[in-house]
């Protein structure tokens, strides 16, 4: 039998493929008579990163990326400074005065010190947790100042800074008990408030207040205020200079990692936006009458307000501290050292507390026995939430401190201006509070319904 041919059992010669004029066997079918159809594989779209689709659409695409946003609850400061808008605009249509430089100045002064504890307050309800003695730790760090400068001469500086390690090692004693020990927070601090309110009335002994010292560092806090225009202009030129520099290189830097970058122009309405702010400010606070100038309080407010920013955002602790109050035991669980940022967490919110005493003290006029007591705790614990801090843990921005300050002050302001009592002011504050609340509520069921919490 040949090789080029066989015979099957039907007696019909099967033919051999046919060779092509270029020598390549040409391949026979299998199991079909039809052609065989080579398989295409199927194109994939590459992912794009949504921003770059809501980039290309232009305004529309911004608009429909906000719409978005709304109805899947994702609100961030929308409510708060809408709120702002609508404080202005009733006090001022109540007292022409309220939006006039010496009534913005107040308001910028008083919230400083209260603004600071509340951003050590962020912290800790980031990590999902609550401080209840940061009122009692403002009073002995003040009680330590004034102990130390006041009643026994040390040096100033000397005492400033013994004031504010001792609150750095109060919240480190708190995180300690808490992480280590495992004692619930809300124990630990509640049990600080109580302890460290004896420890106020011990270290002020017999004196129910020590009055600051005229001319001193303390003093300054919030009574000095730049009053030459050159002063406020420069710190926002300067601020705008930052902001800038600090945008071109978080693009370079996302440019160099190959990821999503805002565009130039993006870029430049946004710094358009953060120009006019300030520089409305520093008019605000030189330009009209009755103007004092830029208050010290406002700008060591706001130094602590970027630097506390940049901590939570931009370093690797503060992405731990996001991790631990998202969730604790996926972060243990990926490497970190959940109960060394807890402590750390701790002894941030006691440092900023005794800061932010000494302002209260400067605003007082002295440190007293009572000095953080009263409704300090629920103002600063206020100003978060109101902020736009979750109690819930994980969510929150460290300006939302700046944001529930304002609100409260300029509430509290516009009261006193129209004679209201405190008791007014206090349920109004209290209102303001609840409606905070729900809303971080409601945006956090709708988040979880649209799949995005």
């Amino acid at each position: 039998m040949s090789d080029l041919a066989k015979t099957p059992a039907d007696g019909t010669p099967e033919t051999a493929p046919e060779t092509p004029a270029d020598g390549t066997p040409e391949t026979a079918p299998t199991g079909s008579t039809a052609p065989a159809t080579a398989t295409v594989p199927e194109q994939r779209t590459p992912a794009v990163d949504p921003r770059l689709l809501v980039r290309e659409e232009g305004f529309m695409g911004y608009w429909t990326e906000f719409g978005r946003k709304i109805r899947g609850g994702e609100l961030g400061s929308l409510p708060v400074i809408l709120g702002l808008i609508v404080i202005a605009i009733v006090f001022q249509l109540q007292n022409d005065n309220f939006l006039s430089a010496g009534s913005v100045a107040n308001i910028a002064v008083y919230a400083s010190g209260l603004g600071i504890m509340a951003v050590g307050i962020v912290f800790v309800l980031v990590l999902g947790e609550i401080d209840l003695s940061m009122g009692s730790v403002a009073g002995v760090g003040a009680a330590v100042w004034a102990g130390l400068q006041v009643s026994n001469g040390v040096n100033e500086w000397v005492s400033l800074l013994a004031a504010v390690l001792t609150g750095t090692a109060i919240g480190a004693l708190h995180g300690f008990f808490f992480a280590k020990i495992g004692v619930p927070a809300f124990v630990v601090t509640l049990a600080g408030f109580l302890g460290w309110m004896g420890m106020q009335e011990w270290l002020m002994g017999g004196e129910g207040s020590i009055n600051t010292p005229s001319g001193s560092v303390v003093e300054s806090l919030t009574s000095y205020f730049f009053a030459d225009r050159i002063a406020a202009y420069g710190l926002a030129l300067a601020a705008i200079a930052v902001y800038v520099f600090f945008q071109l290189r978080e693009r370079a830097r996302r440019h160099t990692a190959r990821l999503p970058a805002r565009p130039v122009g993006e870029i430049l309405l946004r710094t358009g936006v953060f120009a006019v702010l300030v520089l409305v400010v520093a008019y605000v606070m030189n330009e009209p009458a009755g103007a004092r100038g830029l208050p010290l309080a406002l700008v060591l407010f706001l130094a602590v307000l970027v630097c506390a920013d940049f901590v939570a955002r931009r370093t690797v602790f503060g992405r731990k501290v996001f991790a631990v109050g998202g969730n604790a035991e996926a972060a243990r669980r990926a490497g970190i050292n959940v109960d060394g940022v807890r402590i750390a967490v701790f002894a941030v919110s006691g440092t900023l507390a005794a800061f932010g005493g000494l302002f209260v003290a400067s605003l007082s006029g002295g440190a007293t026995k009572s000095l953080g007591g009263g409704n300090t705790l629920m103002l600063v614990i206020a100003a978060a939430v109101i902020g736009g801090t979750s109690l819930f843990g994980g969510r929150g921005k460290v300006w939302s401190a700046l944001l529930g300050m304002i609100v409260i002050q300029s509430i509290q302001q516009g009261l006193n201006m129209i004679g209201m009592s405190n008791s007014i002011q206090n349920m109004i504050t209290g209102a303001v509070l609840l409606a905070a609340v729900v809303i971080d509520s409601v945006s956090r069921r709708t988040q979880k319904t649209a799949g995005r919490a």
